[in-house]
């Protein structure tokens, strides 16, 4: 991602204004940490302390909660009004703590977690400060287990904007193999990392641009043009957009990698004895879903 940075005082705020419409728009994310969870299903693991990172309105935080009970669960995030959201939730589920918090620079001592879980944070920080964060808090034979997008998220919106301006309107996401060679740099050992694609389908544009929106999936690159879109170019790109219907509906394409890795004791440069193989992975998964 060459030349790519984040603003990220304008993630922050993306965030913090999505909040109250986010769990109604977010979908995919749903999904997603739906598949993310059910892959941590495939590992034996007691931990201590679990760290959600991105931990948004507090999903993944209630099932890590549910799943460990007597864990310590984290629930960590950039934004304070999804947290606030988070600790709505009644009852012992809600009893995970909350930090608010970059994920380039966690507060937590070194070796101090035993397991981390992030749905879709790495397209919002610096991918290398982050696992090398998450690296830093995990204790040996810790796991990470984590979800981004791919190059191929939102291909159908960066298309169509190539054919009105040669601006940045869409985020670039780094492929499976540099997300590997991330993680690797990081110091994890014996990373196992796929590759699923989702599709969306939208009547209009317009819904899709808000669901975009009520995620906090707005535009922070710092090279953005500032300000809004004029009408003209909009219409344009949305003229362009619609190239791609289908059946009717407009397709929104998301990428997403899923992986995970281990923190490897002193000395140790790989865990073959805790590795789960991806062929593994899938052959579970596929008899889950069947039951």
């Amino acid at each position: 991602m060459e030349g790519f940075v984040l603003d990220t005082r304008s993630v922050r705020r993306s965030f913090d204004r999505a909040a109250a419409a986010y769990d109604s728009a977010a979908v995919l994310h749903a999904q997603v940490r739906g598949e993310l969870l059910e892959r941590l299903q495939l590992m034996t693991l007691s931990p201590n302390v679990v760290l959600d990172a991105g931990a948004g309105t507090g999903h993944a935080s209630r099932s890590l909660k549910g799943r460990y009970t007597g864990a310590v669960v984290i629930a960590l995030d950039a934004s304070m009004q999804m947290l606030r959201l988070a600790g709505r939730q009644r009852g012992w589920l809600r009893r995970f703590s909350r930090v608010c918090a970059d994920a380039q620079c966690l507060p937590l001592a070194d070796g101090s977690v035993d397991l981390i879980v992030s749905n879709l944070l790495l397209p919002w920080c610096d991918p290398d400060a982050a696992l090398s964060e998450f690296r830093r808090v995990l204790a040996p034979h810790g796991l990470l287990c984590f979800s981004t997008f791919g190059p191929d998220t939102l291909l159908e919106l960066r298309r169509a904007w190539a054919q009105v301006d040669a601006a940045l309107h869409v985020h670039t996401f780094l492929d499976m193999h540099d997300v590997g060679d991330a993680v690797v740099r990081a110091g994890f050992a014996s990373p196992v990392l796929d590759v699923e694609r989702f599709t969306l389908s939208y009547s209009d544009l317009r819904k899709f641009t808000a669901d975009l929106r009520d995620t906090g999936g707005r535009n922070a690159a710092t090279a953005r043009r500032r300000g809004l879109s004029s009408p003209r170019k909009f219409a344009a790109m949305q003229a362009a957009y619609e190239k791609f219907r289908q059946d009717g509906r407009l397709p929104a394409t998301y990428e997403v990698v899923f992986a995970h890795a281990w923190a490897p004791a002193p000395r140790e440069r790989s865990l073959p004895q805790a590795e789960v193989s991806l062929e593994e992975i899938k052959r579970q998964l596929k008899l889950q879903r069947r039951r």
